[in-house]
């Protein structure tokens, strides 16, 4: 529940006014079904529109525009909709995670935690770790929404504090910096071995790799951390007010006895042996974990494996410290106590299943028709068209990439297809002064920009329905408006600022990583 106060502040007063129309709308379990019903009618009106695809094999296929109503498109539907259900990508990573969350907050050693992290950290630096933590959790590819959105609720719930701005300020730094860290991650070789084999249709000798795009990923971290702290503290908070708890969350303030601090330490001691166990899967050659590695790819390549298991991973991690902590402070007598948790928790996932149901329809049906991809083309090939050049063709590109977020949700995917259309265009694209085109590391790099940016506020993001489920938990009427609302400012924000870096990058002529130059010089 919130209390509010007619606020001063006209940006804080105009996303109050966003949120409450949003509000207004129907359940978002709703709005999914309108959605789904949206896409079955564009599929007919837009059927037979087509367009070129370059494929990652480099071979060219045409897209065409499917319709749901015809009589292939029924029979799809009809004969997909389990599969559509269980194949919608966030299921079956979230309700596996949430065994683990829900028996880590069931024996509190979640609430422990971060009891224990609010007393040690300075409380101005708790907003900017949060950020931080979220913006880095991308190595762990898309744990970061399932883990650490509802641990921002929690964190910020324990201090008093708006809990619907710690899962906002959390949800921000996961899909707003997916593509910044102060490590290489699994993206990084996807994007650069698409980059290279675009640049090459121009040089056949140009090399991509893994790194090009390391010093402006480092400073990224920097900048998303910033922004995500000054965004969540001088707007969302103002915005949705004094957070009143109800009695329904009993949530314990005190000071935590010296039999809780110990029961504590001696369940992160089990965290920290299961972690380095977990890792020796990964890192000892030729472990269960680990791949070889051809000659000439990235090094990351090997732990593929580990990355893809995460989420099991990330369960078996909370799970066991979780069960010694409940079994320390007497919250577990007995196996039959874990199960009971472990069911808790999925009793809690209900709302979540039936919304990703609906979900995975509309995700499944966008798909299916081709809309998303035909359209994205046909973007591309607009702004190849309108004869831009120099700075205003970079941040027409970084426009058209966020514009394509909002249709196709894989980072990976959408450069597939982009990077064939846009890497030779601006590698040509000479610029007063010095002739010169933007190098295939600078084209990368505002791509990821523009891809980051409209993450948050896209209906397509697949982890949406999950974060309206963990925001529905301390706020039972929040829905769309309430997290469109929230995530407008940090959207807003974070292309503002990242546009701003990408100029002064630009001007100074910076080296975007280790050999990754801004500019491609002309022959």
């Amino acid at each position: 529940m919130s209390s509010k106060a007619p606020s001063q502040n006209i940006v804080v007063r105009a996303l109050e006014r966003l949120g409450d129309f949003g509000n207004k709308l129907p359940d978002p379990l709703t709005l999914f079904v309108i959605f789904t019903g949206l896409v079955v009618l564009a599929s007919m009106v837009f059927q037979g529109l087509s367009a070129d695809m370059v494929q990652r094999t480099g071979e060219v296929k045409t897209m065409t525009v499917v319709s749901l109503l015809s009589a292939e498109g029924i029979k799809w539907m009809f004969l997909n909709v389990v599969d559509n259900f269980v194949g919608f990508a966030p299921l079956g990573p979230v309700l596996t995670v949430m065994i683990g969350i829900g028996i880590a907050e069931k024996t509190g050693f979640f609430a422990m935690g971060l009891r224990l992290l609010v007393s040690s950290v300075p409380a101005s630096l708790i907003t900017a770790t949060l950020v931080f933590a979220s913006v880095m959790s991308s190595m762990t590819a898309d744990a970061g929404y399932i883990v650490l959105t509802p641990l921002g609720a929690l964190l910020f719930a324990g201090m008093g504090r708006h809990p619907l701005a710690g899962l906002a300020a959390a949800y921000a730094g996961v899909s707003g910096g997916y593509s910044a860290n102060l490590l290489i991650t699994g993206l990084d070789p996807m994007l650069a071995k698409l980059t290279q084999q675009a640049a090459q249709t121009i040089d056949p000798s140009y090399s991509v790799n893994a790194t090009c795009n390391y010093y402006f990923m480092v400073v990224s971290t920097v900048l998303i951390t910033v922004i995500g702290t000054v965004i969540t503290t001088r707007i969302v908070e103002p915005m949705l007010g004094e957070w009143e708890r109800p009695k329904s969350l009993d949530m314990n303030t005190d000071e935590p006895d010296d039999e809780h601090k110990r029961a504590f330490k001696l369940a992160s001691g089990v965290a920290l042996l299961v972690a380095g166990a977990l890792s020796l899967l990964a890192l000892i050659p030729s472990s269960p974990l680990r791949q070889p590695v051809a000659e000439g790819m990235p090094a990351i390549e090997a732990y593929a494996p580990f990355f893809d298991s995460i989420e099991i991973l990330i369960t078996i991690l909370f799970i066991f410290p979780a069960i010694v902590y409940g079994y320390l402070t007497r919250q577990i007598r007995n196996d039959k106590d874990v199960a009971a948790m472990a069911g808790e928790a999925m009793g809690t996932m209900g709302a979540y299943i039936v919304l990703a149901f609906v979900a995975g329809q509309f995700v499944a049906y966008f798909n299916w028709t081709n809309l998303g991809s035909v359209t994205a083309v046909k973007g591309a090939e607009f702004l190849r068209d309108i004869g831009l050049t120099g700075l205003p063709l970079l941040l027409g590109f970084l426009v058209v990439s966020s514009l394509m977020n909002m249709l196709v949700g894989s980072a990976s995917a959408k450069w597939a297809f982009m990077a064939p259309i846009f890497i030779p265009m601006l590698m040509q694209a000479g610029m007063a002064g010095n002739g010169s085109g933007f190098s295939p590391e600078l084209v990368q790099a505002t791509y990821r920009v523009g891809d980051s940016v409209t993450n948050i506020i896209t209906p397509l993001m697949p982890y949406l329905p999950i974060i309206i489920v963990f925001a529905q938990r301390y706020d039972p009427k929040a829905g769309m408006g309430t997290i469109l609302a929230a995530m407008v400012p940090y959207s807003i924000a974070l292309g503002i600022g990242w546009t701003i870096m990408i100029f002064i990058w630009y001007t100074l002529g910076l080296p975007l990583g280790p050999g990754a130059p801004i500019f491609y010089p002309a022959p």
